[in-house]
């Protein structure tokens, strides 16, 4: 499979020689992803025993995912720490039968296999996501332990406890904490979606999105900002890596809106707060939505299509809100330009300049093969959901057809014959492996199968040449970027739901909750955002919603709430997502501020400012749940009802943007914002006052006076 010598080759430059660490990186990283194409689809191991081998392969790419340390001792830590992960994932893929048959008398083995996975765990963790979860783990651990469960004050809900033996069971070698439901959401969803996009981008998908965001917005008002709202929007919700969607889009981005006049603190802020929102946008919702569908407990069982439906309305105002904030910054800084005496055109040239600088000189066209790869690839995974096929099923089926297109694009591929000869070792792998395993692998699974031989072939010929430009050994990169952390975050969460489901606190939190709903559901509200911003701190977002959902979903479930449980789990879903972008641990604000040359801590305050609206939402569809589509008992609601909730809530949004900005229709003064923000404020009344059953209430419109008052003063005192 030779390497075409055309332009799109010409293009790319020689691939350095990889050394020794970087080699078993991208080997362990290959096969990690072969892993996880064949076993999800064709699975040949019992439950712990495939769990095992993924979180093994998580743990060993983590401790030696980092640069090459600077010195031989660290170095060699690293692999110690790298062999012993796959020791004692192997111990438990060897003893994955025998373990359940002896239940609770574990050996010597046993226990001294778990005590150190355990703690690899928590070290891999650190390495991946900082200090916040492992201490959160450690702390679960002594809260479990029977030497301090019974002394425990009552507002800690105090328990039976439990002895070291008993932990180490429940955590490591049971399928109920390490290899439990959130290893599990990652081996099956999240980290096939992470696959996915990391193929999609090597289908020219992320240069095509930017580019037609670039066409829509780059000449108009606040333009490179608008981009960076639409492109982080659509590739955030295949990534849900608030992190990488920020370190993607925001290589472009934040020069663009730095060359405007946006300060770095600013352009840094609306792109962590776009990135954030892509995990909110469905159909993927960074495969939240899938485990939803694991995690809901509901008779009947909440569908895929209702998750879509109730997240799309919230989602489209999240990102509305970001866009008129843009929007209405942009203008007051035009506007304060304009009327400088030092303002010019030849200034104005030169932003444009600047502008056209920062973008790639060739982009896709919108009606493009890359555009068609997008489209065709996320189209497709939809209409395979609706029609009831599995997601994991859906998604390595959607990623078979981004692969194709890069064997069809002369853009992404190299030469005709080495795509060729790609297509045809393709068929010939999916057709062998329908042919060994027959009762196994059906139509739907030798193309998934043939992938992941393809996959081998490309890297072992990419090690040789550099085949397409190093396309395949970058996609295998962005895969192994994008999945480890989550393993290794989602293993230690495991420990903290198997010890919750132990002790006193699954029940304890709910219990403690829920009376202040009888009081005031808004205070209960108050009390679980504030449990979900600290929980969530510094997580993944697929982590953290978990966590969330193990510990703080079952307060929801008590009809004294009066809210829907769909709507329920989208309040604790959205503020596990604003943790990203709240001080002080607000990580993709800290990875954007990086790129933009920001101090970090003003960063986060603007990605916080620009994300507020986040913050009020999941009220507003609690309140008025017609935003979710449904009505408050959880059924379909109305059109009117929707229609008017809608309204309302853009009412709010509007007022609050411009509050914020500064900037309506003329910039400002500071009652005029204060009477915004009141306005703003009205979208998060309840709907009992509802007009004639429309779901636009009194409230609503006194919201709307005061917002058509504040344009009305705010023009007449500009032009005086």
């Amino acid at each position: 499979m030779t390497e075409g010598t055309g332009p799109e080759a010409a293009g790319h430059k020689a691939t350095k020689p990889l050394g020794p660490h970087q080699l078993s990186r991208l080997l362990i990283a290959t096969a990690l992803a072969v892993y996880v194409l064949v076993e999800v689809s064709i699975p040949m191991l019992p439950p712990l025993g495939e769990l095992a081998v993924f979180g093994g392969f998580g743990l060993v790419l983590c401790f030696l995912g980092a640069a090459v340390p600077a010195g031989r001792v660290a170095a060699a830590v690293n692999i110690v720490l790298a062999v012993l992960s796959a020791l004692c994932c192997g111990y438990l893929v060897l003893q994955s039968e025998t373990l359940g048959q002896r239940a609770a008398l574990y050996t010597t083995p046993d226990l001294i296999v778990g005590g150190l996975g355990m703690l690899l765990v928590l070290e891999a963790a650190r390495r991946s996501v900082g200090w916040s979860l492992p201490i959160l783990a450690m702390l679960f651990l002594l809260y479990a332990h029977e030497s301090v469960a019974r002394s425990l004050p009552d507002w800690l809900f105090p328990h039976r406890g439990q002895d070291l033996q008993a932990i180490i069971g429940q955590s490591w070698l049971r399928s109920e904490g390490v290899f439990g439901t959130a290893m599990g959401v990652m081996f099956r969803y999240v980290f096939l979606f992470v696959l996915f996009g990391a193929v999609l981008e090597a289908a020219g998908a992320t240069g095509w999105v930017i580019g037609v965001a670039q066409r829509l917005f780059g000449k108009r008002a606040g333009g490179p900002a608008k981009v960076a709202v639409l492109a982080s929007g659509l590739m955030g919700s295949l990534s849900g890596s608030a992190v990488a969607n920020a370190a993607t889009t925001g290589t472009f981005t934040i020069p663009l809106m730095r060359g405007i006049g946006f300060s770095p603190a600013i352009a840094a802020g609306i792109e962590a707060a776009a990135s954030s929102g892509g995990a909110l946008v469905p159909p993927v919702m960074g495969a939240g939505a899938y485990m939803m569908l694991e995690i809901i407990n509901r008779d009947p069982p909440v569908r895929f299509l209702e998750i879509v439906q109730a997240a799309i309305v919230p989602a489209i105002l999240y990102y509305l809100s970001i866009f008129l904030l843009v929007h209405f910054y942009a203008r007051r800084i035009d506007e304060a330009s304009s009327s400088s005496t030092d303002s010019t055109a030849t200034d104005a040239v030169e932003r444009d300049t600047a502008v056209a600088d920062a973008f790639p000189a060739e982009q896709a066209a919108v009606f493009s093969l890359e555009g068609l790869t997008f489209v065709g690839a996320l189209g497709g995974l939809m209409v395979l959901l609706f029609m009831g096929f599995s997601p994991f099923r859906a998604v390595s089926m959607a990623t078979c057809f981004a692969m194709l297109m890069i064997l069809i694009n002369p853009r992404t591929g190299g030469s005709w014959l080495s795509r060729v000869a790609a297509a045809a070792t393709w068929a010939g792998l999916s057709a062998l492996a329908a042919f060994l395993w027959p009762n196994q692998v059906g139509w739907g699974e030798a193309p998934i199968a043939g992938l992941a031989g393809l996959l081998v072939v490309l890297m072992v010929v990419s090690l040789c040449v550099p085949l397409w430009g190093g396309r395949i050994i970058t996609l295998v990169k962005t895969t192994a970027i994008g999945g480890v952390p989550l393993v290794a975050a989602a293993a230690c969460v495991g420990i903290i739901i198997g010890l919750v489901s132990r002790t006193g606190i699954g029940t304890g939190v709910p219990a403690a909750i829920i009376p202040l709903a009888g009081n005031s559901l808004f205070l209960a509200l108050l009390a679980i955002m504030g449990c979900s911003l600290v929980l969530g701190m510094g997580l993944p977002s697929a982590v953290s919603y978990l966590l969330l959902a193990t510990i703080i979903g079952p307060v929801f479930t008590d009809p004294a709430l009066g809210v829907p449980i769909l709507a329920a789990h989208l309040f604790i879903f959205y503020f596990g997502m604003m943790a990203m972008v709240t001080p002080p641990v607000a990580l993709a604000a800290y990875a954007t501020a990086s790129i933009a040359g920001a101090d970090v801590m003003r960063a986060s305050l603007a990605a916080f400012r620009f994300a507020l609206v986040g913050f009020t939402l999941p009220y507003m569809f609690v309140y008025r749940p017609a935003l979710c589509l449904m009505n408050h008992d959880g059924g379909t609601a109305a059109p009117i009802q929707v229609l008017g909730a809608v309204a309302a809530a853009v009412i709010g949004i509007v007022a609050l943007a411009a509050g914020m900005a500064g900037y309506l229709n003329a910039r400002l003064t500071w009652p005029l914002r204060l009477v915004c923000f009141a306005a703003a404020a009205c979208a998060l009344a309840p709907d009992s006052l509802s007009i004639a059953g429309t779901g636009f209430s009194f409230v609503d419109l006194a919201g709307l006076g005061m917002l058509v008052g504040v344009a009305i003063v705010g023009r007449r005192q500009a032009s005086s």
